[in-house]
Protein backbone atom coordinates (compact mmCIF):
# COMPACT_ATOMS: atom_id res chain seq x y z
CA UNK A 1 0.00 0.00 0.00
CA UNK A 2 1.28 3.46 -0.87
CA UNK A 3 2.08 5.77 2.02
CA UNK A 4 1.56 9.50 2.34
CA UNK A 5 2.89 11.81 5.04
CA UNK A 6 1.00 15.06 5.62
CA UNK A 7 2.43 17.69 7.93
CA UNK A 8 -0.21 19.72 9.80
CA UNK A 9 -2.56 16.95 8.77
CA UNK A 10 -5.04 16.93 11.64
CA UNK A 11 -7.22 19.86 10.59
CA UNK A 12 -8.02 22.23 7.74
CA UNK A 13 -6.39 21.53 4.39
CA UNK A 14 -4.21 18.82 5.90
CA UNK A 15 -7.16 16.88 7.28
CA UNK A 16 -8.94 17.16 3.92
CA UNK A 17 -5.78 15.80 2.27
CA UNK A 18 -5.76 12.87 4.67
CA UNK A 19 -9.38 12.06 3.90
CA UNK A 20 -8.77 12.29 0.16
CA UNK A 21 -5.63 10.15 0.19
CA UNK A 22 -7.34 7.57 2.40
CA UNK A 23 -10.21 7.41 -0.10
CA UNK A 24 -7.61 6.87 -2.83
CA UNK A 25 -6.26 3.82 -0.98
CA UNK A 26 -3.20 5.31 0.70
CA UNK A 27 -1.90 4.51 4.16
CA UNK A 28 -2.08 7.91 5.84
CA UNK A 29 0.49 9.34 8.23
CA UNK A 30 -0.06 12.79 9.72
CA UNK A 31 1.89 15.05 12.03
CA UNK A 32 0.50 18.04 13.89
CA UNK A 33 1.06 20.18 16.97
CA UNK A 34 -2.60 19.99 17.99
CA UNK A 35 -3.05 16.89 20.16
CA UNK A 36 -6.84 17.26 20.36
CA UNK A 37 -7.14 17.44 16.57
CA UNK A 38 -4.87 14.40 16.22
CA UNK A 39 -7.08 12.49 18.64
CA UNK A 40 -10.03 13.10 16.31
CA UNK A 41 -8.27 11.66 13.27
CA UNK A 42 -9.42 8.21 12.09
CA UNK A 43 -7.98 5.42 14.23
CA UNK A 44 -6.43 3.68 11.23
CA UNK A 45 -4.29 6.71 10.44
CA UNK A 46 -0.79 6.96 11.90
CA UNK A 47 -0.76 10.25 13.79
CA UNK A 48 2.24 11.74 15.52
CA UNK A 49 2.54 14.86 17.67
CA UNK A 50 5.37 16.89 16.16
CA UNK A 51 6.28 20.39 15.10
CA UNK A 52 7.29 20.56 11.43
CA UNK A 53 10.33 22.63 12.43
CA UNK A 54 11.61 19.97 14.85
CA UNK A 55 14.12 18.21 12.63
CA UNK A 56 14.88 15.38 15.05
CA UNK A 57 11.19 14.55 15.47
CA UNK A 58 10.45 14.71 11.74
CA UNK A 59 13.50 12.61 10.88
CA UNK A 60 12.40 9.98 13.40
CA UNK A 61 8.85 9.83 12.04
CA UNK A 62 9.97 9.53 8.43
CA UNK A 63 12.46 6.81 9.36
CA UNK A 64 9.67 4.99 11.19
CA UNK A 65 7.59 5.01 8.01
CA UNK A 66 10.19 2.92 6.21
CA UNK A 67 9.07 4.13 2.81
CA UNK A 68 7.18 7.17 1.63
CA UNK A 69 5.44 7.55 -1.70
CA UNK A 70 3.99 11.03 -1.27
CA UNK A 71 5.03 13.88 1.01
CA UNK A 72 2.57 16.72 1.52
CA UNK A 73 4.59 19.51 3.13
CA UNK A 74 1.54 21.36 4.33
CA UNK A 75 2.50 22.94 7.67
CA UNK A 76 2.21 26.68 7.82
CA UNK A 77 1.05 29.69 9.78
CA UNK A 78 -0.50 32.93 8.57
CA UNK A 79 1.91 35.23 10.38
CA UNK A 80 1.12 38.83 11.28
CA UNK A 81 -1.14 41.15 9.31
CA UNK A 82 0.54 44.53 9.58
CA UNK A 83 2.39 47.23 7.71
CA UNK A 84 6.03 46.35 7.13
CA UNK A 85 7.22 48.95 9.66
CA UNK A 86 5.02 47.35 12.32
CA UNK A 87 6.17 43.74 11.81
CA UNK A 88 8.42 42.43 14.59
CA UNK A 89 11.46 40.54 13.40
CA UNK A 90 10.63 37.61 15.68
CA UNK A 91 7.17 37.33 14.07
CA UNK A 92 8.74 37.44 10.60
CA UNK A 93 11.19 34.70 11.53
CA UNK A 94 8.48 32.51 13.07
CA UNK A 95 6.35 32.70 9.94
CA UNK A 96 9.25 31.88 7.63
CA UNK A 97 10.40 29.08 9.93
CA UNK A 98 7.14 27.14 10.04
CA UNK A 99 6.32 27.58 6.35
CA UNK A 100 9.72 27.34 4.67
CA UNK A 101 11.89 25.45 7.13
CA UNK A 102 9.09 22.96 7.78
CA UNK A 103 8.90 22.11 4.08
CA UNK A 104 12.69 21.93 3.81
CA UNK A 105 13.04 19.55 6.77
CA UNK A 106 10.34 17.18 5.55
CA UNK A 107 11.76 17.09 2.02
CA UNK A 108 15.31 16.64 3.30
CA UNK A 109 14.42 13.46 5.19
CA UNK A 110 11.89 12.07 2.72
CA UNK A 111 14.26 12.38 -0.26
CA UNK A 112 16.61 9.49 0.69
CA UNK A 113 13.69 7.06 1.07
CA UNK A 114 12.24 8.17 -2.26
CA UNK A 115 15.63 7.89 -3.94
CA UNK A 116 16.00 4.33 -2.65
CA UNK A 117 12.60 3.48 -4.14
CA UNK A 118 13.32 5.26 -7.41
CA UNK A 119 10.04 7.18 -7.21
CA UNK A 120 8.06 9.62 -5.14
CA UNK A 121 6.10 12.85 -5.17
CA UNK A 122 6.57 15.94 -3.04
CA UNK A 123 3.62 18.33 -2.83
CA UNK A 124 4.31 21.66 -1.15
CA UNK A 125 1.43 23.81 0.01
CA UNK A 126 2.38 27.34 -0.99
CA UNK A 127 -0.26 30.02 -1.61
CA UNK A 128 -1.41 32.58 -4.11
CA UNK A 129 0.68 34.81 -1.83
CA UNK A 130 3.59 32.97 -3.44
CA UNK A 131 2.50 34.27 -6.84
CA UNK A 132 1.35 37.79 -6.01
CA UNK A 133 2.49 40.27 -3.43
CA UNK A 134 0.00 40.86 -0.62
CA UNK A 135 -0.07 44.20 1.18
CA UNK A 136 0.24 43.88 4.96
CA UNK A 137 1.32 40.21 4.68
CA UNK A 138 5.09 40.55 4.08
CA UNK A 139 6.27 37.57 6.21
CA UNK A 140 3.69 35.19 4.74
CA UNK A 141 4.24 36.26 1.13
CA UNK A 142 8.02 36.05 1.52
CA UNK A 143 7.80 32.53 2.94
CA UNK A 144 5.38 31.31 0.28
CA UNK A 145 7.49 32.71 -2.57
CA UNK A 146 10.55 30.99 -1.08
CA UNK A 147 8.68 27.69 -0.90
CA UNK A 148 8.16 27.83 -4.66
CA UNK A 149 11.90 28.33 -5.13
CA UNK A 150 12.50 25.31 -2.91
CA UNK A 151 10.03 23.24 -4.93
CA UNK A 152 11.60 24.23 -8.28
CA UNK A 153 15.02 23.21 -6.97
CA UNK A 154 13.72 19.90 -5.62
CA UNK A 155 12.14 19.12 -8.99
CA UNK A 156 15.46 19.68 -10.76
CA UNK A 157 17.62 17.94 -8.16
CA UNK A 158 15.42 14.90 -7.56
CA UNK A 159 13.91 14.39 -11.01
CA UNK A 160 16.75 12.13 -12.18
CA UNK A 161 15.79 9.76 -9.33
CA UNK A 162 12.17 9.50 -10.45
CA UNK A 163 10.93 11.97 -7.85
CA UNK A 164 8.53 14.77 -8.74
CA UNK A 165 7.93 18.02 -6.86
CA UNK A 166 5.09 20.49 -7.30
CA UNK A 167 3.50 23.34 -5.39
CA UNK A 168 -0.18 23.96 -4.84
CA UNK A 169 -1.16 27.58 -4.35
CA UNK A 170 -4.54 27.76 -2.62
CA UNK A 171 -6.46 30.98 -2.74
CA UNK A 172 -8.64 32.06 0.16
CA UNK A 173 -9.76 28.84 1.86
CA UNK A 174 -12.94 28.76 3.91
CA UNK A 175 -12.24 27.93 7.55
CA UNK A 176 -11.04 29.18 10.95
CA UNK A 177 -7.57 30.18 9.78
CA UNK A 178 -8.92 32.43 7.04
CA UNK A 179 -11.44 33.90 9.45
CA UNK A 180 -8.52 34.98 11.62
CA UNK A 181 -6.87 36.63 8.61
CA UNK A 182 -10.11 38.42 7.73
CA UNK A 183 -10.51 39.71 11.28
CA UNK A 184 -6.93 41.00 11.50
CA UNK A 185 -7.07 42.59 8.06
CA UNK A 186 -10.40 44.25 8.81
CA UNK A 187 -8.91 45.75 11.96
CA UNK A 188 -5.80 46.93 10.13
CA UNK A 189 -7.81 48.59 7.35
CA UNK A 190 -10.71 49.93 9.37
CA UNK A 191 -13.16 47.72 7.46
CA UNK A 192 -15.72 45.10 8.42
CA UNK A 193 -15.05 41.39 8.12
CA UNK A 194 -17.65 41.12 5.34
CA UNK A 195 -16.05 43.93 3.35
CA UNK A 196 -12.68 42.20 3.47
CA UNK A 197 -14.30 38.86 2.58
CA UNK A 198 -15.99 40.41 -0.44
CA UNK A 199 -12.72 41.99 -1.48
CA UNK A 200 -11.00 38.62 -1.57
CA UNK A 201 -13.89 36.87 -3.33
CA UNK A 202 -14.38 39.60 -5.93
CA UNK A 203 -10.67 39.41 -6.75
CA UNK A 204 -11.24 36.00 -8.38
CA UNK A 205 -12.90 35.41 -11.72
CA UNK A 206 -15.09 32.72 -10.14
CA UNK A 207 -16.11 35.07 -7.28
CA UNK A 208 -15.59 32.38 -4.68
CA UNK A 209 -13.46 31.20 -1.79
CA UNK A 210 -11.91 27.74 -2.03
CA UNK A 211 -12.85 24.72 0.08
CA UNK A 212 -10.19 22.52 1.64
CA UNK A 213 -11.36 19.53 -0.40
CA UNK A 214 -10.53 21.40 -3.62
CA UNK A 215 -6.90 21.65 -2.54
CA UNK A 216 -6.90 18.04 -1.30
CA UNK A 217 -8.17 16.73 -4.63
CA UNK A 218 -5.28 18.45 -6.42
CA UNK A 219 -2.79 16.97 -3.95
CA UNK A 220 -4.09 13.46 -4.63
CA UNK A 221 -3.79 14.01 -8.37
CA UNK A 222 -0.22 15.29 -8.04
CA UNK A 223 0.64 12.25 -5.94
CA UNK A 224 -0.88 9.83 -8.44
CA UNK A 225 0.50 8.02 -11.47
CA UNK A 226 -1.80 10.20 -13.55
CA UNK A 227 0.62 13.05 -12.90
CA UNK A 228 3.76 11.01 -13.62
CA UNK A 229 5.32 13.73 -15.79
CA UNK A 230 4.00 16.74 -13.89
CA UNK A 231 6.90 18.25 -11.98
CA UNK A 232 8.26 21.66 -11.13
CA UNK A 233 4.82 23.21 -11.50
CA UNK A 234 3.06 25.93 -9.54
CA UNK A 235 -0.65 25.11 -9.62
CA UNK A 236 -3.15 27.58 -8.23
CA UNK A 237 -6.41 26.28 -6.77
CA UNK A 238 -8.01 29.66 -6.28
CA UNK A 239 -10.87 30.28 -8.69
CA UNK A 240 -8.40 32.31 -10.76
CA UNK A 241 -7.08 35.26 -8.81
CA UNK A 242 -7.29 38.44 -10.86
CA UNK A 243 -6.35 40.91 -8.13
CA UNK A 244 -5.24 39.78 -4.68
CA UNK A 245 -6.51 42.89 -2.93
CA UNK A 246 -8.95 44.85 -5.10
CA UNK A 247 -10.34 46.93 -2.24
CA UNK A 248 -7.09 48.76 -1.45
Amino acid sequence: MKRVLITAGASGIGRAMGDAFAAAGFEVWVTDTDRAALDHCPAKWHHRLANATDEAAMASIIAEMGHIDVLCANAGIAGPTARIEDVALDDFRACVSVNLEGAFIAAKHAAPLMKAAGSGAIVITSSTAGIYGYPNRAPYAAAKWAMIGLMKTLAMELGPFGIRANAICPGSVEGPRMEGVLAREAAAKGMTRDQVYEGYASGTSMRSFVEARDVANMAVFLGSDGARLVSGQVIAVDGHTENPDPKL
